[in-house]
């Protein structure tokens, strides 16, 4: 009997416990990331049971008629259950649909968890998609290095860290998320884009005590001085530099490359993939070519990220054709 519940507070070991042992969850859909800008959503998170076995969360919160997985967060979704079966899968998402149009809930928008990030094969959303005739919205081109197959630094790239070598720079993982967010990255962001971290230091200092196997702060020091610095989010099959900025000395010094250079070898044991992040702006209709460019000098090739919409009332004509 699949039955959906709404999220509670009193919920949150067995939702934190459900996505370590998922097979496509991750560290930022565990409550202690999620909650740390609960202020700003109001929170509509689903957990679907068979009995009283959990298959499926749902990282959620709801805007006027629409519910969305998740708009704080990278990707949101459904996290699957290790084990669960695909006609398990199936009767899941519809009931979750049917649930949210009893809730008066026209719309579901979906940012999809990157198939990089499954630790199993987790391609179930996107048929279900298919099925419930969901509307693709975004689409995103994302630069990834696989370390099965990796093809490593052009020379461009080894020249920078030549030049890094040349000034002798030093690369830590120390944590220093302090000097990074104060003297590079937000006067960085500012001056580059007009723009501000995601994460305010108070916030990320935090989200770092909390999960502090999963953040790390990678520095570079030019005779004792920071001039780059990475914070990068860890998690089984993924490594992901969630911030990058160097001072205004970083094509001369090479900081970027280095920097670029330690984490890619240092986190990688263990993981299959290195993110760079999205290349693409405007719903992917617009690509970076500066970013690709340098994305790619450093190995890394193409994989995208989808983000879908679909009415809920769908769920009325939803269903598996079995032969």
């Amino acid at each position: 009997m699949i039955q959906v519940k709404r999220y509670t507070a009193t919920d949150q070991d067995a939702w934190d416990a459900f996505i370590g042992e998922s097979k496509n969850g991750t560290f930022i859909l565990k409550r202690g990331f999620m909650d740390y800008h609960k202020d700003r959503f109001d929170d509509h998170s689903l957990m679907v049971y068979d009995d009283q076995r959990l298959l499926v969360v749902v990282p959620a919160h709801v805007l006027k008629d629409t519910m969305y997985a998740h708009q704080g967060l990278t990707y949101g979704g459904f996290v699957w259950a290790k084990k669960i079966k695909f006609n398990e899968a199936f009767d899941c998402f519809q009931k979750v649909l049917a649930y949210a149009d009893l809730q008066g809930i026209k719309n579901l928008v979906i940012k999809e968890i990157p198939r990089i990030y499954a630790q199993l094969p987790s391609d179930e959303l996107d048929y279900f998609f298919h099925l419930a005739g969901a509307n693709c919205i975004k689409k995103d081109v994302a630069m990834v290095i696989d370390y099965d197959e990796a093809l490593g630094f052009e020379k461009n790239r080894r020249e920078g860290l030549n030049r890094a070598k040349r000034h002798d720079l030093k690369v830590v993982c120390d944590n220093n998320f302090s000097a990074f967010w104060q003297e590079i990255l937000t006067p960085g962001l500012a001056h580059k884009h007009k723009t501000h971290p995601v994460h305010s230091l108070a916030e990320i200092e935090l989200l770092a005590e909390r999960f502090p196997d999963n953040i790390k702060q990678v520095s570079v020091y030019h005779q004792g001085k920071l001039v780059a610095g990475t914070t990068v989010f860890l998690t089984p099959t993924v490594v992901h530099p969630q911030y990058v900025m160097g001072n205004d000395d970083k094509n001369k010094l090479g900081s970027i490359d280095l920097a670029y250079n330690y984490i890619i070898d240092h986190f990688a044991k263990g993981r299959r993939y290195f993110d760079f992040n999205t290349s693409s702006e405007q719903n992917g209709a617009l690509l970076n070519s500066g970013l690709l460019f340098w994305k790619q000098s450093c190995g890394a090739r193409c994989i995208t990220i989808n983000q879908y919409a679909l009415e809920t009332k769908n769920h009325n004509d939803l269903k598996l054709n079995l032969k």
